[in-house]
């Protein structure tokens, strides 16, 4: 019996597992693509590894200049010709306009944030990332943003 209930939960974890993985492929195959200004920070974390704190310009702009209430939401971004997202609004049920994007945004201890707040990265090869300017993210229709890339000032890939 105890085999069973074992095997029971590796399948369903396994699952799981999967199912996330699957839409995490379908974020970033059908999501949007947008580019965000960030503002890095090179924190090192001795648990954690090498990796960059990011600051987005669209958080330090909306806590102020809007009053937050403690539940999440959505603003409202125009895309310029390179997708890069300038912020517009809290989103209050208004009509987007063509070049317009909304971006779900939560707020976690006082603070704006969205997708991530850190990108990790290979022990060494900090100096890579020292100019990186945009996060290139995926939105997909519930306006969730996922990072797929970081990019210098130019939109230039980092690799």
């Amino acid at each position: 019996m105890r085999k069973i209930i074992v095997l029971i939960t590796l399948v369903v974890a396994l699952g799981l597992s999967n199912f996330s993985i699957y839409q995490r492929e379908n974020h970033i195959k059908n999501g949007q693509s947008v580019f965000l200004r960030l503002h890095p920070v090179d924190p090192r974390s001795l648990m954690q590894g090498d990796y960059m704190a990011l600051n987005f310009e669209i958080s330090k702009l909306i806590s102020k200049n809007f009053l937050l209430t403690k539940s999440d939401g959505f603003v409202v971004v125009t895309l310029n010709n390179k997708r890069v997202a300038s912020f517009v609004s809290i989103y209050n049920n208004q009509k987007l306009k063509k070049n317009q994007l909304l971006i779900q945004y939560r707020i976690r201890s006082g603070k704006v944030k969205f997708a991530t707040n850190a990108f990790f990265f290979q022990e060494g090869t900090g100096k890579l990332y020292e100019n990186v300017k945009f996060g290139e993210f995926k939105v997909n229709n519930k306006h969730e943003l996922l990072l797929i890339s970081l990019h210098d000032k130019n939109l230039i890939k980092i690799e």
